[in-house]
């Protein structure tokens, strides 16, 4: 991978490994934050030698191809090449298969930089190597569904406006012990304060077909004002949209057939 200095040349090629790790950190990111200023996209191009004003153009090109920032009018960049949209077209809906990748070329670069995720197992006391590639592989999946769920939703309960990030959770619609194949797909989570999350989670709150939520008739049994103030008064309001990644709604709809205590 090219290490180019940071009086680069607008418009050098950017090589495969480099445009993974860029996409890769645009699904983490707010798009509004996708800018040069932004730390995260200060030590992506420190790590691959490039400007931050490169990497956020490279953002803003990954922008261009987004369905939900079209369907708002938001158009992204109008450089995007035909290499990035092979790279989107890759690895858009096989998202972990994006962290695998992007996971190995960072552990190229920076081999020490994952040491924190070196897991060993209590029967492991050596920490064999592949227990501990499916437990980092593990974690890795579950912080970039979180961070990027939490991106998706501007750090905002989807349900509340709940938005101090110590208090959401991103939350599967399919539960991870029952489809593995999307247990990292941004498009089964929705960002939840803690209180709702739980309640989803439980079946006590879930969305319609209509995108509004429904409250289980269990919690009409009580006479609690903080029952009433933080679930039943929310029935039938609407889910708030994300800026990325909508939560697909065959998702949702086993949700509410499945886990939704009717």
């Amino acid at each position: 991978m090219s290490q180019e200095s940071q009086g680069e040349k607008y418009g050098t090629k950017w090589e495969r490994e480099e445009s993974i790790l860029a996409l890769h950190l645009y699904c983490q990111v707010p798009f509004a934050k996708t800018k040069a200023n932004n730390a995260e996209v200060i030590r992506l191009a420190e790590l691959i030698g490039r400007t931050p004003a490169s990497v956020a153009r490279k953002l803003g090109n990954f922008g261009a191809f987004d369905p939900l920032l079209q369907s708002r009018g938001i158009s992204g960049l109008i450089h995007a090449s035909r290499d990035d949209r092979a790279i989107w077209d890759e690895f858009h809906g096989n998202w972990e298969f994006l962290v695998e990748v992007a996971d190995d070329i960072l552990s190229s670069l920076l081999p020490d930089s994952l040491e924190d995720l070196q897991v060993v197992t209590p029967d492991s006391p050596q920490g064999r190597p592949t227990e501990q590639r499916v437990i980092r592989m593990q974690r890795l999946c579950q912080s970039f569904f979180r961070k990027t769920i939490l991106a998706s939703y501007d750090n905002t309960c989807c349900i509340c406006g709940v938005d101090v990030p110590r208090l959401l959770v991103a939350s599967h619609i399919i539960p991870w012990s029952v489809r593995e194949d999307c247990r990292t797909s941004p498009e089964n989570g929705l960002c939840l304060c803690a209180i709702h999350d739980k309640a989803f989670d439980t079946g006590l709150i879930a969305v319609n077909a209509t995108s509004r939520i429904v409250v289980s008739k269990v919690l009409s049994r009580s006479r609690s004002k903080a029952v009433n103030d933080h679930l039943l008064s929310y029935t039938g309001t609407p889910l708030n949209r994300p800026r990325r990644f909508p939560p697909l709604m065959e998702h949702l709809e086993w949700h509410l057939q499945n886990i939704f205590q009717h």
